[in-house]
């Protein structure tokens, strides 16, 4: 794995840039004058036409970047000014010297109409409490400035000021950036939550510190790698048959939600299963059978029908549009029941959490507010640490937990963490869920263990997500499916 696929907490990259200065002995403002360059170039390949650069600068390592890439970019020919938040005397350490190599002037106050760039060199990733004044005022000067147009970009050195590094959430009030650039260790917070909104771009950069710097410190989470499922779906045997390539039972869709097990037996079976039954409401199993004449429907009402189907098949797929109903309730019952492999979405999970009960081969795919169901707790305590939130889930129910959302994290009962770079605001269309429940499903029943299933399951429905959404406000989740033979392997 590469090191750019690690993530990490804030006090862990602190560490990172300890054990590069004093086990490794590499000088810290050596290191603070490579990123400034990094910084610079990336200023000049993003922006070839800028001119005028505003710099802002903060009162700590954050800070002497700035500096650094204020002094680059005077030396370049550029119109620079300068934007302390701190006075350069109160400065210590590397960012001293740094503010000491810049010989131009530093200012207070500014007013950014007319600068082509804002470097965010202000708030680091130490930022625990919510923004104060001034500098509250200041993030939200600048941000206006950028969308009113009267800037032409952000860059931002680390992290958007005011968002947490850790969480993804801004606090009280944050910078958005067209680029962000993290340094040595990428911060586990820059790829979920909010942060998409803030950060832009990101880019990351290891400043060439040496191997030994990362040895024995391990990473708080993964991100997931566009080649997942290349690497870990099995080939279908030259001779393959529809029975070698996995069952799956979806079971759903009560008399409100006809279309959720269409979209998840669809998907199920796009995404390479050979045999798909769904077991629903009878009125549902005689209506949808022309929409998708591939799959085998039951009456799922009818209790011998279920028992047989159960017998039948190596994976559930249980929740798609399955409400809460006596009959409902009675099918959830069923299904957790057996010792198949299942994936719990919707209403499945909505009644896991009135009954909890924890069993191996179990995947849940909650997103934020059926993960507050399952917690006992508020959507907002969910999304303020998406990282606490999953492994808490995992822990609780010893499953694999998918919790889904801009950034969506994969865990398992050990508490290892995955996050998944991929997809884009236009999936945020309604059966989305249930595509993802049928890819999931699919893979299970294709040989790959539940870990696997869910974190190329999240890659190919996100990666199918950007390539039917290129160029458009949002699709639909049909749309979605039809994209996947793009990026199935």
């Amino acid at each position: 794995m590469k090191q750019e696929q690690f993530l990490y907490r804030s006090d862990q990259v602190r560490e990172l840039d300890r054990r590069a200065i004093e086990d490794c002995g590499l000088p810290g403002y050596a290191l603070m004058q490579r990123a400034g360059m990094v910084v610079f170039r990336l200023l000049r390949v993003r922006w070839p036409e800028a001119r005028r650069i505003l710099v802002c600068c903060g009162g700590g390592n954050n800070g002497g970047d700035g500096y650094v890439v204020a002094r680059l970019a005077a030396e370049a020919g550029l119109e620079v000014c300068v934007l302390a938040t701190t006075p350069p005397a109160r400065l210590s350490g590397d960012a001293a010297l740094a503010a000491a190599d810049w010989t131009g002037d530093v200012f207070e106050d500014v007013d950014p109409t007319g600068f082509d760039v804002v470097v965010d060199a202000v708030l680091g990733t130490g930022l625990e409490q919510v923004v104060r004044e001034p500098l509250a005022r200041l993030i939200e000067r600048l941000d206006q400035a950028r969308s009113d147009g009267r800037v032409r970009g952000v860059l931002a050195i680390d992290v958007p000021s005011g968002l947490n590094a850790d969480t993804g959430m801004p606090m009280g009030t944050a910078l958005r950036a067209e680029v962000t650039v993290s340094f040595i260790g990428r911060k586990r917070g820059l790829v979920t939550g909010r942060a998409a909104e803030f950060c832009g771009d990101l880019e990351y950069d290891d400043l060439g510190v040496p191997g030994q710097v990362f040895d024995d410190l391990e990473p708080d989470a993964i991100l997931l790698d566009r080649d997942l499922v290349e690497r870990t779906l099995p080939p279908r045997p030259a001779a393959a048959h529809k029975g070698q390539l996995g069952h799956v039972l979806v079971l759903g869709s009560d008399f409100n939600y006809p279309g959720a097990c269409l979209l998840a037996a669809r998907a199920a079976l796009v995404a390479g299963s050979g045999l798909v039954s769904v077991a629903t409401r009878r009125e549902h199993a005689l209506a949808l059978a022309s929409g998708l004449p591939e799959a085998m429907w039951a009456d799922g009402e009818d209790g011998e029908t279920l028992g047989r189907l159960l017998e039948r098949a190596g994976v559930l797929a249980l929740g798609p549009g399955l409400g809460r109903s006596d009959w409902s309730r009675a099918v959830w019952a069923r299904a957790i029941g057996s010792d198949l492999p299942l994936v719990l979405d919707a209403d499945g999970l909505n009644l896991l959490a009135e009954q909890p009960v924890a069993r191996g081969r179990w995947i849940l795919t909650p997103h934020p507010g059926e993960a507050a169901h399952l917690l006992d707790c508020d959507t907002a305590e969910v999304q303020r640490d998406r990282f606490a939130t999953v492994r808490a889930l995992a822990r609780r129910y010893q499953a694999i937990v998918v919790l889904k959302g801009a950034g969506s994290l994969v865990a398992g009962p050990d508490g290892r963490v995955a996050v998944c770079p991929f997809g884009t605001p236009a999936m945020a269309t309604a059966g989305m869920g249930d595509a993802l429940t049928g890819i999931i499903a699919s893979l299970l029943g294709q040989g790959l263990d539940p870990l696997l299933a869910a974190q190329a399951g999240v890659v190919l429905h996100a990666r199918a997500g950007d390539r039917a959404a290129f160029g458009r406000r949002s699709i639909l989740a049909g749309e979605l499916i039809d994209a996947l033979p793009g990026v199935l392997p």
